[in-house]
């Protein structure tokens, strides 16, 4: 019999955007960095979030017309290997699982810090931030456990809810008319060309982290051919337009010449007093409960990401064969989950051991490597692309394998620069831990080098076949292309 897989066929577009639009947190990211971006750059800040967010589509570009091409459930590193070759594929690997885990693990923290920020705002208690956490780990462990599809609806129920509470508050600003009449300043050059513009993209950039996940569903996916474009340009165009349209509506709601202070003045609650004034203190009190399952829809999203990226490492022979066990009934990665989870536990519990902040520490700390580590493969990806397409005769167009791809790169890299320049700002840590967070993320890379230097002499036959194409091909998709030669 059968090893049981992934259920393939079982998602659409608007599941697929759900997982990735859900990682990115948006109420969380308006709620708890835009208030930094506006006091950092003033009321151009909403541009900041549009220019983030096409960088991102023109980079999509690229990207999608080469998963069209390679049907690996490698995602990420699968296209750098077969773009850039095996040791920066194997590299770009563990980049990945640390991108992926710095991301997700992070949080835990902000789970625990949000829901006792909450309690105590609504019901004046004070709860102890671990076991909140530990009780997240379980959660989302039961949601990575069952089937994709149950993972699905349930984003798709908190993305709604979270998503509404922000269209209620932006609602409420504009019917009222804001604080001095609805303004189109924000767009004018003069607001956006300010000393301060280069934080903000830094943050913007921060807020997409995670879009780019779609094509780690591909093998899941109805159609892939059609369904991961789709949920990629869906993902960007909507994170891209609703961040800039919100941040617009909050600098409506204080006025532009009040908003800049009012952000200083209480960063963390800019947005309350704008839903408490504009909609109700009812409201005011929807949105912490709201902000909570925001985090918990970020949570389960990067953990079904990790679970699938673990799967495809073990499927290669890089990590251990267990972790590539599928459940038999719900068709998850159910051991790579566990492996996940336990990780987190570690991580989460020795914080707390040392007396860590759940935010200050446990958060930024291990989100700022996860969130460059994620930015770097965006980079290696985009450069990839034409490496990969100039290997075989295809139909696809210049614009999409060598322009797109190429300004990707340029802007790509841009965004990096500014992102470590202003790392202060992501991990509030003294220029020595500083140093160490960035530092990460080369040495990791450094490390895959090694490891394949290892897999070429030792395991010859993993080396080989790393990122390989599948041999069966995905359900109603189009010819893959011939197998690029990598070194």
């Amino acid at each position: 019999m059968d090893a049981p897989t992934l259920r393939k066929g079982t998602l659409g577009t608007a599941d697929i955007a759900f997982f990735v639009i859900s990682a990115a947190a948006p109420l969380t990211v308006m709620a708890g960095v835009a208030p930094i971006a506006i006091m950092l750059g003033g009321i151009g800040a909403p541009v900041g979030y549009l220019l983030a967010g096409v960088t991102l589509a023109i980079f999509a570009i690229g990207f999608t017309t080469m998963s069209r091409h390679v049907r690996s459930g490698g995602a990420f590193y699968a296209y750098i290997t077969r773009g850039l070759g095996r040791p920066v594929g194997i590299a770009a690997a563990l980049i990945a699982m640390l991108g992926y885990n710095g991301m997700e693990i992070g949080v835990y923290g902000l789970l625990g810090s949000t829901t006792a920020d909450t309690v105590q705002a609504l019901w004046g208690i004070d709860i102890p931030w671990l076991p909140v956490s530990l009780a997240g780990l379980l959660l989302i462990w039961y949601g990575g456990f069952r089937s994709i599809d149950f993972g699905a609806k349930v984003l798709g129920v908190l993305l709604v809810a979270e998503t509404g509470i922000l269209v209620l508050l932006a609602g409420g600003v504009l019917l009222d008319g804001g604080a001095d009449g609805i303004s189109l300043a924000s767009f004018t050059p003069g607001n956006v060309l300010v000393p301060g513009t280069a934080a903000v993209l830094a943050c913007a950039f921060a807020a997409f982290t995670g879009f780019e996940s779609t094509v780690i569903y591909r093998r899941e996916a109805r159609n892939p051919d059609r369904t991961v474009p789709r949920a990629t340009y869906i993902a960007v165009a909507f994170l891209g337009l609703f961040y800039a349209f919100i941040v617009w509506t909050v600098v409506q709601a204080f006025g532009d010449a009040n908003v800049v202070e009012a952000a200083a003045t209480d960063p963390g609650g800019l947005f309350f007093s704008a839903i408490t004034h504009y909609v109700g203190p009812w409201a005011a009190d929807l949105m912490h409960i709201l902000i909570v399952t925001s985090v918990l829809a970020s949570l389960l999203a990067f953990h079904n990401a990790i679970n699938r990226y673990g799967l495809a490492l073990s499927e290669e022979g890089v990590l251990p064969e267990a972790l590539g066990r599928v459940h038999p009934r719900h068709r998850s990665p159910y051991v790579a989950g566990l492996a996940q989870i336990a990780l987190g536990a570690v991580i989460v519990i020795a914080f707390a051991a040392a007396g860590a902040d759940p935010y200050a520490q446990l958060l930024l700390w291990v989100n700022t490597p996860g969130m460059l580590g994620l930015m770097l493969l965006q980079l290696l990806a985009a450069i990839a692309v034409p490496l990969f397409f100039r290997r075989f005769e295809h139909g696809e167009g210049r614009f999409r394998t060598v322009v797109a791809p190429v300004v990707a790169a340029v802007l790509l890299a841009a965004a990096i620069l500014l992102v470590t320049d202003h790392v202060d700002l992501f991990s509030g840590a003294s220029t020595g831990v500083n140093i160490v967070l960035v530092s990460l993320v080369p040495a990791v890379f450094l490390i895959g080098l090694a490891l394949a230097h290892r897999l070429k002499r030792d395991r010859p036959e993993v080396y080989a076949r790393f990122a390989a194409e599948p041999s069966p091909p995905d359900p109603v998709t189009t010819p893959a292309a011939p197998s690029a030669t990598t070194v």
